[in-house]
């Protein structure tokens, strides 16, 4: 990872721990260093690294709701809105707990994709006339229940280095700092 100027490129190395974080984030440094060929302190660096400047947001678990007992519908909505209240929609939908995902699109015009869960098609049909229908700026709003999951995963990285941005981070204080580093 080359830091300069306040930005950052992932390098093969990054990518590499990035790709294997994504097959299974509970992997210690020793071994992931090991697939590598790297010391298990250059992966804590690297990794450390990725975490401040914003790389790695958040470890997770994917659950598989069906086997865990959930019995639930996923449906995915196209909303077409005003395009002048797109991007509040998009901001509005995103802080509702059954709404998974949150995309705009634009094709013959902006719309937003969305990835919902429900009990049934009872519940989905009153959440979205509820909840999403009289949003300011909703004009119409399709819907498609997904009747089988062939997969379901984390997209991999690009095996293209790109330049970052850090993003700030609080200090004990509550201010922000941004450092380079070498």
């Amino acid at each position: 990872m080359k830091v300069k100027d306040n930005s950052f490129s992932l390098d093969s190395t990054d990518i590499k721990i990035l790709e294997i974080l994504q097959e299974d984030a509970r992997q210690t440094y020793t071994t992931i260093g090991k697939r590598l060929g790297i010391a298990h302190s250059t992966v804590y660096d690297r990794i450390k690294r990725m975490e401040k400047y914003g790389v790695i947001k958040k470890y997770t678990t994917l659950i598989d709701a069906e086997k865990a007992g959930a019995k639930t519908i996923t449906a995915i909505m196209t909303i077409i809105t005003d395009p002048k209240e797109s991007e509040h929609v998009a901001e509005k939908l995103c802080k509702i707990p059954q709404i998974t995902e949150v995309y705009t699109s634009l094709s013959e015009e902006l719309q937003i994709i969305a990835k919902v869960t429900a009990e049934n098609q009872e519940t989905l049909h009153e959440f979205i006339a509820t909840s999403v229908a009289p949003l300011p700026g909703v004009l119409r709003i399709r819907t498609s229940i997904v009747t089988k999951k062939f997969k379901e995963t984390q997209p991999l990285i690009v095996n293209d280095p790109k330049k970052l941005t850090p993003t700030k981070n609080k200090n004990k204080r509550g201010e922000g700092e941004n450092k380079s580093e070498k």
